[in-house]
């Protein structure tokens, strides 16, 4: 009896452990917007908040914010610095439904003038799987149930970003920090997919710090 109590133990402690691995990534929270993107010294969006999310307490004009993101994502603004623009434009958003909308508007807009363009896809694509991932904080935690506006964060469930940004890969040739990008969204998706993007991201990283940075931050089992 006693040696089958021990087993049990044991057994019971290997199913706790093992849920506490499967959670530990649903804890840390949806990876494109619970958590900034190193950008070094250059500059995105006005951020004053020490935490991934707004403190309330910004000062930022939140009716500036279209032509504001619009401005910062030129051909030549890295594919980091897009990726953390458009996180911050995704949080101050959610302050205001119509802003948001019309930005996600504009940025599809890009993409029918110019359907080559891979840096119009890439912006659209991470846009919309930012909004999904802020519509899932909205529904599995408190996040904005205090500010009574939620309905920004629902504005791009149909959408699939993910193609958008698989497009724009295709169109680029081959860009290192897209890879990254898209193994951040695949992380909760299909494994060959993930390990995919981030071998491709992995080994673009040998030439650029940055991104090297935000691996090692973000995969740091597979950076090591």
């Amino acid at each position: 009896m006693k040696s089958r109590n021990i087993l049990s133990l044991k057994y019971f402690a290997l199913i706790v452990g093992g849920l506490l691995v499967v959670a530990a990534p649903v804890l840390a929270g949806p990876p494109l917007i619970c958590h900034a993107i190193d950008i070094g010294s250059e500059q995105s969006l006005p951020w004053t908040s020490t935490a991934w999310n707004l403190s309330g307490q910004e000062q930022y004009d939140v009716s500036r914010l279209v032509p504001d993101t619009l401005a910062l994502l030129t051909p030549r603004t890295s594919v980091l610095l897009r990726m953390e623009t458009l996180r911050r434009a995704t949080l101050y958003g959610q302050q205001r439904t119509a802003v948001a909308k019309e930005l996600l508007l504009r940025l599809e807009a890009r993409t029918q003038e110019n359907p080559k363009d891979a840096l119009a896809a890439f912006d659209f694509g991470y846009l919309v799987e930012c909004y999904k991932q802020a519509s899932w904080l909205h529904q599995h935690t408190d996040w904005l149930k205090a500010s009574g506006d939620a309905a920004g964060a629902n504005l791009a469930t149909k959408i699939d970003g993910y193609s958008w940004v698989l497009k724009a890969i295709t169109l680029r040739g081959s860009d290192p920090q897209m890879e990254f990008a898209a193994a951040l969204m695949t992380t909760d998706g299909a494994r060959s997919e993930h390990d995919r993007h981030l071998q491709n991201a992995m080994a673009g990283a040998k030439a650029d710090a940055m991104l090297a940075r935000n691996l090692s931050s973000r995969f740091p089992k597979s950076a090591a």
